[in-house]
């Protein structure tokens, strides 16, 4: 989903996407062997609503009856089922047909799907110690059940079959499309491999997902364990009244300070005390880095197996594993992508870290840790434009609202709030339907912090779409964001940041929700990493356009609409500290390249994390007082998530999202029909239909140039600043 951060969990759904209907385990093959003996019996499933219809509206998870209890025993049902379904299709004695191995596979796996999609979810949101727990053991697991698919050698040789025939079967568009895509899984995971190398990888995969998931726990763990009671009110100076009544403790007769990031952003924006703002910041960039809950031997051991793993399929490394089949093709191309912006990045950034010192005189020399504070100052003289006189115009309820009338206006989408059953009281659902009055899906929202919840924002999938042998199935799509719960009776105020980040995460949903595709294969969010941020990414640009800003943002006491003058101050501010915001942004995606684009021999000969950082940060020029976005000690992206050597992702989906906003802008009308007639048959209702390029042209009519890219961001085009 999202962007938004990662956990192992969510890592383990995305697998799961990409491997469809639910490719499980065979028996047929060495990599089979391996495997553990599984056992459920009648008392332990007793009662398991896993294993139930569910009468509930859509078809919706019973929340209220699903307890952790559930997971395991559903969970080893659903791989016993699922093992008795591959070892069926890999031994069946007929010749092999699109119907009875590529379908098949398609199909199979139902319950485990259902109980992983479910567990999945729950863990980003409402993560307890024995859901912690089930973590550890249910992710391994699937590792090592997926990889005795993908390394069955029965079922790949039929799967070659069907490949080797396809131009006499007469498949559909989509049908072969779907033979295409399992094939291309099958032979990326190993199937072709030895025997002898096909047992190590898949002994790498588990091991992997076991790291990955510590990864995720320690991060979540020491982020939670940080915190600042400030019972002096001196120390809340400059701090919005709304902001500390959000953070208001009445248990600790305090104001609690937090690393969620919303709490983080705003307290160093806002605060006046530099040491406070300096705890804060130490507390939130050395998160994860020593102690029990230190990430760096695991992110060394993580680019180790990666790259190791990926010498045995045959490549240089994970980074050029990875890339092979996405937009970039290969890490040079990549990096060489990333360094275009960057050079009139870091020329800003450092100009604007001059305006800054100016402003302090010689009273201290700017840190880091100032950073926030005096951009925003910066930014009130220049634009005289306060943050807090924008937000009362930006409460959630019409910043939502206006999201729905953008879907409706562009796609003819609507929306309308259901009562279902729902994992958290915080979470709103909304049944969304298409111009045709048809049912898409339901969209959750689950918009504010908890300790239970992991930070960032993010899109997941509690159902996936299908459309098999006339079986429709709509998915439930949920929409995550970290805002502060305000007290009872108050609104929920957004900082600008905050706005375009929920409309981010709603293309997201729109893409899940949407699609048109029949096979969980390709249907939904899919695609290249470099391309699927670009539905999300391209619904950033309605919330600051001022046609749409008059349709949703009205301030919340008196329902008046934003004030031209106050519009007209925002859009001239749009690029302030982009020098910054870029910089941060690509320091952490070279991070990524670099760590992935290792040998195992080099990977295996690092010793200290941070060091190996701080050279690789160095070598490209960062600047001191910016520290990447995400380092490596809780870089969950990449070392916990579905981002490794992918997150330049985010930039690269901005060149189709400038150039594709283009579009709109070139047809003097942001709600253009036959320019969003296009982005809604080609990118949001057309999954993975074919490679991500073609899908991008069929929408816009040409390549995507990077011109609107620099030009967004305030950069010459010419590659200087």
């Amino acid at each position: 989903m999202q962007i938004r951060s990662m956990t192992a969990a969510a890592l383990a759904a995305l697998t799961l996407t990409a491997c469809g209907g639910g490719d499980e385990a065979a028996l047929a093959d060495p990599a089979a062997e391996a495997l553990p003996d599984l056992s459920v019996d009648a008392e332990e499933l007793e009662g398991n609503p896993f294993l139930e219809d569910w009468d509930t509206p859509f078809g919706v998870q019973p929340f209220d009856r699903i307890e952790d209890a559930h997971f395991m025993p559903a969970f080893k049902q659903g791989i016993l089922e699922l093992r008795a379904e591959i070892a069926e299709i890999a031994r069946n004695p007929e010749e092999p047909s699109f119907e009875n191995t590529i379908l098949a596979l398609e199909k199979s796996g139902a319950l485990a799907n259902r109980v992983r999609r479910t567990f999945s979810s729950l863990t980003g949101t409402e993560l307890n110690d024995n859901l912690r727990e089930l973590q550890r053991e249910i992710w391994p697991m699937w590792s090592r059940e997926s990889d005795a698919i993908t390394l069955n050698e029965d079922l790949f040789r039929r799967i070659q079959a069907v490949y080797e025939q396809r131009g006499s079967l007469d498949l559909g568009e989509q049908e072969a499309r779907l033979l295409e895509l399992t094939r291309r899984r099958f032979v990326r995971a190993g199937a072709a491999l030895e025997p002898d190398v096909k047992l190590k990888v898949s002994d790498i995969n588990a091991e992997l997902s076991t790291l990955s998931t510590q990864f995720a726990q320690n991060l979540l763990a020491a982020t939670k364990a940080f915190r600042i009671e400030l019972t002096d009110e001196a120390d809340t100076a400059g701090l919005a009244d709304d902001f500390k009544t959000n953070i208001w403790d009445a248990d600790a007769n305090a104001w609690v300070l937090t690393l969620d990031r919303s709490v983080y952003e705003t307290f160093m924006t806002q605060s006046e005390s530099r040491s406070l703002r300096k705890r804060m910041f130490d507390g939130y960039t050395r998160r994860a880095t020593s102690g029990e809950y230190d990430n760096g031997p695991l992110a060394i051991e993580i680019a180790y197996l990666r790259a190791k793993r990926a010498e045995l399929m045959g490549y240089e490394s994970h980074a050029h594993y990875q890339l092979e089949t996405r937009m970039a093709k290969t890490p040079q191309g990549a990096e060489d992508f990333l360094l275009r912006v960057w050079r009139p990045g870091i020329a800003r950034a450092k100009q604007e870290r001059a305006d800054m010192q100016a402003l302090i005189g010689d009273e201290f020399e700017f840190a880091a840790h100032d950073w926030w504070h005096y951009a925003e100052k910066v930014r009130i003289g220049r634009f005289n434009l306060d943050e807090n006189a924008l937000k009362p115009y930006f409460d959630l309820d019409a910043v939502r609202n206006g999201a729905f009338v953008m879907a409706n206006r562009l796609f003819g989408l609507r929306f309308s709030a259901v009562d279902v059953p729902v994992w958290n009281d915080v979470v709103t659902a909304y049944e969304v339907r298409d111009d045709d009055g048809s049912h898409l899906g339901l969209l959750f929202m689950d918009m504010y912090a908890r300790d239970s919840k992991r930070g960032g924002a993010w899109m997941n999938s509690y159902r996936l779409a299908s459309n098999i042998e006339g079986e429709e199935i709509r998915p439930l799509v949920t929409n995550n964001l970290n805002l502060q719960l305000p007290p009872d009776g108050q609104p929920t105020l957004m900082r600008f940041s905050e706005v375009k980040t929920l409309f981010h995460e709603f293309g997201h949903g729109l893409h899940g929700l949407m699609t048109q595709i029949d096979y969980p294969t390709f249907s939904g969010v899919d695609g290249p990493r470099d391309y699927t941020e670009f539905p999300a990414q391209i619904l950033e640009h309605w919330p600051s356009e001022p046609q749409m800003l008059e349709l949703y943002a009205r301030h919340y006491e008196t329902g008046d609409i934003i004030p031209a003058d106050l519009v007209e101050r925002m859009l001239a501010a749009a690029n302030h500290n982009q020098g910054f915001a870029t910089t941060e942004y690509i320091a952490a995606s070279l991070l990524d390249l670099r760590w992935h684009m290792l040998s195992s021999t080099e990977a295996a000969a690092i010793t200290d994390a941070a060091e190996f950082e701080r050279e690789v940060l160095d070598e490209y020029g960062l600047i001191p007082e910016i520290r990447p976005r995400y380092r490596t000690s809780y870089f969950s992206h990449t070392f916990a998530g579905g981002y490794s050597a992918g997150y330049y992702a985010y930039l690269w989906s901005e060149i189709l999202d400038s150039d594709g906003f283009d579009a709109f802008k070139e047809a003097e009308d942001i709600f253009d029909p036959a320019t969003a007639a296009r982005l809604k048959k080609w990118v949001y209702q057309a999954g993975g239909l074919r490679e991500a390029d073609e899908l991008y042209r069929n929408f816009r009519g040409a390549d995507p140039s990077i011109e609107p890219l620099l030009e967004g961001r305030g950069f010459d085009v010419t590659g200087g600043d």
